[in-house]
């Protein structure tokens, strides 16, 4: 399976920059605006509307629109592991449908000093069969676009509280 990673250094401290990543308000705030992201729905693994912390079992319904074109793509993502130190910590969400065949997104953060390193890496795999895999090589355009552009965003929002 294909895989895209990208890390990131941002001066603030981890404990910041990881609960800010736990909450659905961070997805929001890192969605690049171009793919007009709507969070349809969040249910917690208790079945709860709108739980604070993205935990294991968390569903997130979505639609997104790139660049307002074409009808909306709906995803559904649901966490699927979270873990948590003193000075590391993860979350991993599988796509449930959407948009890909296959999407399997690990966010990881650790402290480096007063600062904390950002990891993704998504593993994937194109819609369209033999179609999908021949342009696979071309997919790390896009997201070499929209994850720089996250990761700038985890860095103007994180840096300046």
């Amino acid at each position: 399976m294909p895989v895209f990673e990208r890390e990131t250094r941002v001066r603030a401290p981890f404990s910041e920059v990881w609960a800010f990543h736990s909450r659905i308000e961070g997805l929001e705030a890192l969605t690049p605006d171009w793919l007009h992201l709507t969070i349809e729905s969040v249910t917690g693994p208790d079945g709860d509307r709108d739980p604070e912390t993205l935990a294991p079992g968390t569903r997130i319904s979505m639609s997104l629109r790139p660049f307002g074109v074409g009808p909306k793509q709906r995803w559904t993502s649901v966490i699927t592991k979270r873990t948590e130190g003193e000075d590391s910590a993860m979350f991993e969400d599988i796509m449930q449908g959407g948009p890909f065949a296959r999407w399997k997104h690990t966010h990881s953060f650790r402290a480096d000093g007063a600062d904390t390193i950002v990891h993704d890496r998504v593993e994937y795999e194109l819609p369209g069969g033999k179609l999908g895999r021949a342009v696979t090589p071309f997919s790390a355009v896009g997201f070499e676009g929209m994850f720089r552009g996250r990761h700038r965003a985890t860095k103007r929002v994180l840096e300046q509280a």
